[in-house]
């Protein structure tokens, strides 16, 4: 626990010392919807599948969906390796073009508690081949780099000690993000989201998850941000395909 702390507050001040260099920062409104689905199939394999559907301007027009799936290892109940790919598409203002992000992924996931503190972690490695623009429109071929987010969700029910059907959990997230490559010039910081809201589980298998979402974007000039308020509404689903003795 004391290690997760340490490293949280590492990208904390990472991502403080990256603001004050702002010049110039933009606000947005946003809503995203997300559904996340991990399916157990053995003891040691299973499927992560997740779907969203982000919308700017509160929820004027689309932004952006993203399709991600992946195959989970459990290396224990509580820590999985999971790798696998994503797809994204992000829509080019004014034109409505899409852009396509092809993007393959690698994690390591780890669960744990600490009385009513319920803690989930994860790293995330991606390497992002996104297609190059030219303005509004697409242009030739994909650039290339690699990114590292790290995140850290805590949950604490507002009765008992553990995430139980039909007790509301209050809950905090943050997750940092890093650019690493040869086309990273200005932006190795590329994103903090801090979330904060509320998760309400309907069973042991369905949970909802609604509240804000402060989006912090260093765009890659390096003095131009976006500051964005979202609206995030996420739902989780859990199965267990598993023989039962």
């Amino acid at each position: 626990m004391k290690k997760s702390v340490l490293l949280i507050s590492l990208f904390f001040l990472y991502t403080i010392a990256a603001g004050q260099s702002v010049k110039i920062v933009n606000q947005q409104q946003s809503t995203w919807l997300g559904y996340f689905n991990q399916t157990r199939f053995s003891t040691r394999w299973g499927l992560w599948v997740d779907l969203h559907h982000r919308r700017t301007d509160f929820a004027d027009r689309a932004n952006q969906n993203l399709v991600r799936a992946g195959l989970t290892y459990f290396l224990a109940d509580n820590v999985r390796l999971t790798a696998g790919y994503a797809y994204v598409g992000s829509y080019l203002s004014p034109s409505g073009i899409i852009r396509p992000e092809h993007r393959p992924w690698q994690q390591i996931w780890w669960t744990g508690r600490s009385g009513r503190l319920n803690l989930l972690q994860w790293v995330r490695a991606e390497q992002r081949y996104n297609h190059r623009i030219n303005g509004d429109q697409l242009g030739d071929g994909y650039g290339f780099n690699w990114r590292l987010r790290y995140n850290l969700m805590l949950q604490i029910p507002l009765k008992g000690e553990t995430i139980q059907p039909h007790v509301p959990n209050f809950v905090v997230q943050n997750e940092a993000f890093l650019n690493f490559g040869k086309q990273i010039v200005a932006n190795t910081f590329d994103q903090n989201r801090f979330f904060v809201g509320m998760s309400y589980p309907f069973s042991k298998h369905l949970l909802g998850q609604l509240g804000y979402m402060n989006q912090f974007i260093q765009q890659p000039s390096g003095n131009t941000y976006v500051n964005n308020h979202t609206l995030r509404l996420f739902v989780f689903h859990t199965l267990d395909l598993r023989k039962q003795p």
